[in-house]
């Protein structure tokens, strides 16, 4: 599609005045709604619209593949509560998003997929179209809303939409489909401004019932054993010194959920994320805040959780089909956390009782156990590493550089990470997420860099890294202050299986022996190194850091090192069938 003729057209005249068009109408929607940045990949028939877009000082980051652009899109949501704009092309382009766009809704993290279509009436009577196929149908079972703008004089109301859909109730992915022809269609620039919808309020405030608030308290203030569990939705509500104050008001011990680590410092002395087995076996009153009972906590229920066990659970959470998703919620609180936190904290009074000490000294001497455990392992300069020396190294870089980003994916990589490198602020943790999904790293990485100007630290298994490493030139392209440290074991999960057959192929988990991806950051201009000891990538990591140049180090650890899918192996069936 051919559309440069329309690059001037506020230009042009006729007889009622200036001219506009959908290109124009669709960025000063965009604008009037403070939209700065967009994700995304060129091509037809949305290549002229970046360009205009960026002319007319909108920030438009160009990746290399549609998936890594919309996970960006999807963590700058989460990171500002505003919509990650995410923009591709048509068909398949659309359909490299809609991972990205799939993920951000499960994660509840507000975003929109922009693509470009092709013509209703050609696809609607199959035939043949460039790209052709019908989006909306096939984006609205995966994501919270799906619209399509046919009209130029509905383009501000369409946007509008999109974003309020995406930010209000629980956040999520949204898709606004554009037809190519749309963003030629012109009209008066007058009234094409009127259009525009400026969204007012577009996530307001949900309040708590009052009755739902004195249940909960009742139900907390007859804990023995009480346990606060943050999850990212605490993260993301952004109200960092409510959550403080509820949860040392209330002095229960509380467990972060991987993304919501930082929200208070994990040396924080109510933490319990050291001693995570045992306040989930022995709790009997669970808070639950912006965290969801799914497979990331056993469905509360099982042997995690102690069964036969009795656990009550106090469910926070702005969606009130989520309670009673696994088991029953004796006191749930539908609202935003903000407001739910603001009434449980003036509700409680002065004179709240504490846990008990035998409940509390119980955890602090499970947690002292499990951390003089680890000590030893995380001080080790074994080479080839293993990973409790590698993640021990970087574990005192983040301790020493509490405003860095961290970025964190794999499977070993992930696992050991979450559980060994301690966060001291919130939102500085970013990995796969609610899905597990691998490749989100680059993508997490640049946004996090674009989004808040911080230093970025990406800790990627060799497997994960593959999934989006290419986009180490888009980090070069925009000289971005990311640093990213490679895991390379040779493999999946190890670089040690084989292949039992007796065929000359390697067994399907084993990458090529030694690859250096470093000279990868090489080719684009940015920085390579190669760390063979805990006390190398220490140096590395700093010299990155320090420098602020986009760097990427090729940490060597032993191949024999981890497990099969790291803590989530029960998840693999397995095979009882022998064949000889």
């Amino acid at each position: 599609m051919d559309v440069s003729s329309n690059l001037e057209v506020s230009d042009q005249k006729n007889e009622a005045g200036l001219l506009t068009d959908g290109f124009h109408l669709l960025i000063d929607a965009l604008k009037l709604n403070n939209v700065q940045t967009i994700y995304g990949v060129p091509g037809i028939p949305i290549t002229d619209f970046g360009r205009l877009a960026q002319a007319a000082g909108i920030r438009v980051l160009s990746f290399r593949h549609e998936q890594n652009a919309g996970n960006a899109a999807a963590i700058a949501g989460y990171l500002t509560k505003k919509p990650g704009i995410c923009l591709t092309v048509s068909a398949p382009g659309f359909l490299n998003g809609l991972t990205s766009l799939a993920h951000a809704t499960t994660n509840c993290w507000p975003m929109i997929l922009i693509s470009g279509s092709s013509e209703r009436e050609v696809v609607d009577l199959m035939q043949g179209d460039y790209e052709e196929m019908d989006q909306l149908a096939i984006a609205k079972p995966l994501c919270k809303a799906a619209y399509r703008i046919l009209h130029a004089k509905d383009i501000g109301i369409g946007v509008a939409r999109a974003i309020r859909a995406a930010v209000s109730g629980r956040p999520g992915g949204v898709y606004l489909d554009i037809p190519g022809s749309l963003l030629g269609q012109v009209m008066d620039e007058v009234e094409g401004k009127k259009t525009l919808v400026k969204v007012i309020d577009p996530a307001p405030d949900q309040l708590p019932s009052p009755t739902s608030i004195v249940r909960a308290l009742k139900t907390i203030e007859n804990a023995k054993r009480p346990l606060i569990v943050l999850g990212k939705g605490a993260a993301y509500a952004q109200e960092d010194e409510l959550v403080r104050e509820f949860v040392e008001k209330s002095g229960i011990p509380f467990l972060p959920m991987s993304m919501a680590k930082g929200l208070l410092p994990d040396t924080h002395e109510q933490c319990a994320g050291a001693a995570r087995s045992l306040v989930l076996k022995d709790s009997d009153v669970v808070i639950m805040i912006g965290a969801r009972l799914n497979w990331l906590l056993s469905h509360g229920k099982g042997k995690s959780w102690g069964e036969p066990h009795s656990t009550k659970f106090v469910q926070i959470d702005i969606e009130p089909k989520e309670m009673d998703s696994n088991v029953e919620i004796v006191a749930p609180i539908v609202g935003d956390i903000g407001s739910c936190l603001s009434a449980l904290v003036n509700t409680m009074g002065e004179g709240w009782k504490k846990p008990s000490v035998e409940w509390v000294d119980a955890i602090k001497a499970k947690k002292d156990t499990n951390i003089a455990r680890m000590t030893s392992k995380l001080q080790n300069n074994n080479s080839p590493m293993d990973y409790e020396g590698a993640l021990g190294a970087i574990k005192n870089i983040i301790k020493n550089r509490p405003n860095s980003i961290l970025v964190n994916e794999g499977a070993n990589t992930l696992d050991f990470a979450r559980s060994i490198i301690d966060m001291y602020q919130p939102r500085k943790r970013l990995d796969v997420g609610t899905w597990g999904v691998m490749g989100i790293g680059m993508g997490s990485a640049i946004a996090a860099a674009v989004e808040t100007g911080e230093a970025v630290l990406a800790v990627e298994g060799d497997s994960a890294f593959g999934f989006s490493g290419m986009e180490v030139e888009t980090i070069c392209r925009y000289n971005l202050p990311v640093c990213i440290v490679v895991f390379n074991n040779n493999g999946i999960y190890r670089g040690t299986d084989i292949n039992v057959s007796g065929t000359k192929d390697v067994a399907t988990t084993v990458f090529v022996e030694n690859s250096r991806y470093d000279k990868m950051m090489e080719a684009f201009g940015g920085i390579g190194e190669n760390a063979t000891n805990p006390d190398e990538l220490a140096q590395a990591i700093n010299r990155a850091m320090d420098s602020g140049k986009p760097t990427l180090i090729n940490a060597v650890i032993d191949p024999h090192a981890g497990k099969e899918s790291g803590n989530i192996g029960n998840l693999n069936p397995q095979s009882i069938v022998s064949r000889k």
